[in-house]
């Protein structure tokens, strides 16, 4: 949702960027110098823009469009020094070529960027993976080997899943893992990590999250959950351990077993 408010003033910054470029190419136009190559920032900038916004869309016109607007400003600026003798072909054939040029640039840096987030979320869910998950845990545990402050970390598993997937279809299954993924966010803090780890399973990471306030968490998402799916007709519950430790008295595939074992033992006692 930050993300999204702060794009009107993303673009707005862009476009000032083009027509800051365009001005000192046009009031140098006739100088050893040139800031020509500058206009490949501001289509850089909406390529790895348009691509945080797109999430897991296929493609964004963003830089597609900050391109185009980029080759006709570059163009008209310097046709603008002669205008009167300047070729309209000449014109036409520089906004063509730049726009082609900038759009590739745009596509590689989206391409590029995307990929780079993708190495660390999941691609159906947007949450963090497997990777980022430990990669997160580990900093936390070492902040907590300094701090002497407790941390908490929840395994999730949603029961009768297949019996969900069997019965609706693999789609409602996805949609049923998204509306998770959603709840989670919505019922954990910025500071927490949320991460898909494979299938069914979901982790947690609660930094600085005692055992009494980790309970609280787990009786907040289980409420929620039970709620949502029962209002959605879905034959599904969620089964959730949760282990709350101190530094790096174990790794962290040995916490996470642990929680996993947790659960287990909750879901065998139901």
């Amino acid at each position: 949702m930050k993300k999204q408010k702060n794009l009107p003033w993303s673009f707005l910054l862009i476009v000032v960027e083009v027509l800051l470029v365009t001005f000192l190419n046009y009031a140098l136009a006739e100088t050893y110098y040139s800031f020509d190559v500058f206009y490949c920032l501001p289509v850089i900038q909406a390529a790895r823009l348009g691509a945080i916004q797109a999430l897991r869309r296929s493609d964004t016109l963003l830089p597609d469009l900050v391109g185009f607007f980029s080759a006709v400003a570059w163009s008209l600026a310097e046709a603008s020094i002669s205008f009167s003798t300047f070729p309209i072909s000449a014109l036409v054939l520089n906004i063509f070529t730049r726009s082609v040029a900038f759009t590739v640039i745009g596509r590689v840096v989206v391409k590029l960027w995307r990929e780079r987030e993708y190495a660390r979320k999941d691609i159906l869910t947007g949450l963090a993976n497997r990777l980022e998950f430990f990669e997160r845990f580990e900093r936390e545990q070492l902040r907590s080997e300094r701090s002497g402050n407790p941390y908490s970390v929840l395994f999730i598993d949603i029961d009768q899943f297949k019996t969900l997937n069997d019965t609706y279809g693999h789609h409602v299954g996805d949609v049923a893992l998204k509306k998770l993924a959603d709840l989670l966010m919505m019922n954990s803090r910025k500071v927490d990590t949320v991460s898909r780890i494979g299938g069914d399973e979901f982790a947690l990471l609660f930094p600085e999250t005692d055992e009494q306030s980790c309970e609280m968490m787990v009786n907040r998402i289980g409420t929620a959950s039970d709620k949502e799916f029962q209002s959605l007709g879905w034959p599904i519950s969620l089964s959730i351990g949760c282990v709350t430790t101190t530094g790096k008295k174990q790794g962290a595939n040995e916490i996470l077993r642990e929680a996993d074992e947790r659960m287990y033992s909750t879901k065998r006692g139901q």
